[in-house]
């Protein structure tokens, strides 16, 4: 994980003491911030792990609205995150990323997990 002692990150769940740890970067804590300014208030960025994709799993973003008893938050640069508490047994300690380059502007996960993962990016396996 890029510069973890500067990352300031808690987790809180109340019935999951040891939830486990997710990383965000300062870049993608600036893009999920400009993102969730156009949205309705108490909107929040929500991280997830579906079955799927070329390698077997597949990261899923989206902006919701419904935190759930499951549900795990994570905090990092004054921004909420949020991941259920099945997806974060395949990102544990996983740290979100938005890059910029040549290719286009995209969330990436490096997961210390995963074994293996797609040329996209998007999918991996364990």
């Amino acid at each position: 994980m890029s510069d973890q002692s500067n990352l300031e990150t808690s987790a809180t769940a109340a019935i999951q003491p040891n939830a486990g740890v997710f990383g965000l970067s300062l870049s993608a804590a600036e893009r999920i911030t400009q993102m969730l300014s156009d949205e309705p208030e108490g909107s929040f960025f929500r991280v997830a792990v579906l079955g799927g994709g070329c390698s077997g799993f597949q990261y899923d973003f989206s902006i919701d609205q419904t935190r759930n008893d499951v549900d795990i938050v994570f905090t990092a640069h004054g921004v909420d995150v949020v991941v259920d508490d099945m997806s974060i047994e395949l990102i544990d300690h996983a740290e979100l990323d938005y890059v910029q380059d040549l290719m286009g502007s995209y969330f990436a996960v490096t997961n210390p997990n995963a074994t293996a993962s797609c040329g996209c990016g998007t999918s991996f396996s364990v």
